[in-house]
């Protein structure tokens, strides 16, 4: 089963390139939620609504906890960014 920590492990190796720390460490994770059925919810919060890695970091945030053993699908929302409703949509998409 997986868990919280399982997925806050992995996280914590998604850095944001411009500072050099992780995104867990920088608490840009918000509403983390793991189902039963292995099915993770979270929200990225960008440090500043004009964060121009905003898409790259919440992409690479999406693929990291899919690789976590036993995850079944990963929803990421993204809030606090100027294109977080288009970011959003993309996500869906991925």
């Amino acid at each position: 089963m997986v868990t919280k920590e399982d997925v806050l492990e992995r996280l914590g190796k998604v850095m944001d390139p411009e500072t050099g720390i992780d995104v867990v460490n920088m608490k840009l994770i918000a509403d983390l939620n793991v189902s039963d059925d292995g099915e993770v919810s979270l929200t990225f919060v960008p440090s500043s609504p004009f964060c121009p890695l905003g898409i790259q970091l919440a992409f690479a945030i999406k693929e990291a906890a899919k690789e976590v053993e036993g995850v079944s699908k990963v929803n990421v929302k993204v809030d606090n960014h100027l294109q977080a409703d288009m970011i959003n949509e993309m996500l869906e998409k991925a």
